[in-house]
């Protein structure tokens, strides 16, 4: 049972975990197997998407007001940190970069964006990596630019530069010189 109720409003931008940042366009009631149901119905403009969650079931989807710039601010400064051990293989990583990117959670995305950034111009990322390095970045400019009323290649810019993310860095670059299958390096 849902500890408390969220309050949302229409106009209001909000993050469901799995999809980023949207917009609350209007609550409308739906008959759902002969019953009536509140609906949030939010629109993700940038993935041309439409969602519908019942109020009932917002809390316990995920779906959370914007987090404060305090807080945002935190994420960005965990992200400038030294990156995580990566004693696991890539498969089990990857899949744990993963549900942090669908956690919807600031903390967990810079966790991921702190792992794979790249921190010189010489480094090399796997196509895989790379992926979900930029999803990740993302996640974290669309909270960011709606944050700071910026759009969101402006905002991932300026997390890339806070994070001091050399600009030279071709993102498209992927390492070629590897002959086993294995992701990113495990270097500590």
């Amino acid at each position: 049972m849902p500890s408390k109720k969220l309050d949302f409003k229409t106009g209001q931008y909000v993050v469901y975990p799995t999809q980023g940042v949207g917009k609350l366009v209007r609550v409308e009631e739906q008959n759902v197997a002969g019953q009536k149901v509140k609906m949030l119905v939010i629109d993700f403009e940038r993935s041309h998407m439409t969602l519908r969650v019942p109020v009932e079931r917002a809390e316990i989807s995920g779906l959370r007001p914007l987090t404060s710039i305090k807080k945002m601010d935190e994420a960005i400064a965990s992200a400038k940190g030294k990156a995580g051990a990566k004693r696991m293989i890539w498969a089990r990583r990857a899949a744990q970069y993963e549900d942090n990117i669908n956690s919807g959670d600031p903390m967990k995305l810079a966790e991921v964006v702190r792992d794979l950034q790249r921190r010189n111009p010489t480094d090399t990322m796997t196509f895989s990596a790379r992926q979900l390095y930029l999803r990740a970045l993302e996640r974290m400019a669309q909270e960011f630019a709606v944050l700071h009323k910026i759009d969101l290649d402006a905002a991932s810019e300026k997390i890339e530069d806070i994070l001091g993310v050399p600009k030279e860095i071709d993102l498209n670059a992927v390492d070629g010189d590897d002959d086993d299958d294995e992701e990113p390096d495990d270097e500590e």
